[in-house]
């Protein structure tokens, strides 16, 4: 059994350790709030420029040349873009993501390159052997779209010179600061939607071709900003849970270890007091004999 004073130590390491992971779970809920805050306004950007694209794609359907990025053909090699957080300590956000991208790469008939974004997921397609032709990390807390664009050229570029023939992104989409959910999208080619109608008559200069021709490398630059984003809030929202997870287990040993503490301290208190009565007991009787 352990002593008091070894009783005594693990509580006082266990207590600095609730410190930390307070203070790690103070600042992931900070940074969770302002990556949150980053989310939701890109949104109405991302959602106007669907609907400005799907007009586009009606005005122009029909024509004999097509962009590039919206050409389809037979799938021969495949590209993913893999976005994970550049630390652990989230829970198991970086084992799910990863999970899920590793499936979708075994369930591919043709091969598979990967673009990284991010350590975790970096070291886990190079763990098992996965074609990485790019990876990037340190992107930071606050990104840029400027941070994001050699990502979505080397995107944009291999599928326009036919290096790769369809582009997935998988990452963690932020539900809610307890939901974080690994989806996979279908960034390339571009699918325009269909039947959506412009709210309003857009006039476009100097034709609806040239104006789409310019747009669609936009969308794809604002599709991947978007998906960091929210691999951002995801990774936030999942380290505060996991932190304030790990401050309750903490204080939950805290408190068993206190218990057994005062359990052993009052059994030696006890036994002091027994051999206190007993030698008082011998003495009384050596005296009186």
């Amino acid at each position: 059994m352990a002593t008091l004073r070894q009783i005594r130590q693990r509580i006082r390491s266990i207590r600095n350790t609730a410190k930390i992971t307070r203070a790690m779970e103070m600042v992931a809920a900070s940074k969770m709030r302002r990556a949150q805050q980053m989310v939701l306004a890109s949104r109405p950007y991302a959602e106007k420029m669907v609907e400005v694209l799907g007009d586009l794609a009606a005005r122009t359907a029909g024509q004999a040349e097509l962009h590039p990025l919206l050409v389809q053909r037979p799938v021969q090699r495949v590209a993913l873009l893999h976005i994970t957080p550049d630390r652990g300590l989230s829970g198991p956000l970086n084992t799910n993501v990863n999970r899920r991208s590793g499936q979708f790469i075994l369930d591919q008939s043709v091969p598979v390159q990967v673009v990284t974004v991010g350590r975790k997921g970096r070291d886990f397609m190079l763990r098992y052997g996965r074609e990485v032709i790019a990876e990037f990390s340190g992107l930071g807390d606050r990104p840029s779209l400027l941070d994001t664009l050699p990502i979505s050229h080397i995107l944009t570029d291999g599928f326009a010179q036919g290096t790769f023939d369809r582009v997935v992104v998988g990452y963690a989409r932020f539900v809610s600061p307890m939901t974080q959910r690994p989806v996979l999208e279908e960034l390339l080619p571009i699918k325009p939607p269909e039947g959506m109608a412009a709210a309003v008559d857009y006039i476009y200069e100097p034709d609806a071709a040239s104006v789409l021709a310019e747009l669609l490398p936009r969308y794809v630059e604002m599709q991947v900003y978007h998906a960091v984003l929210e691999s951002l809030a995801s990774e936030q929202s999942a380290r505060m849970v996991a932190m304030h997870s790990a401050t309750e287990n903490a204080n939950e040993v805290i408190g068993n270890l206190t218990l057994t503490y005062n359990k052993a301290r009052q059994e030696a208190i006890t036994k002091e007091l027994l051999d206190l009565v007993g030698g008082s007991e011998a003495l009384a009787k050596a005296q009186g004999g």
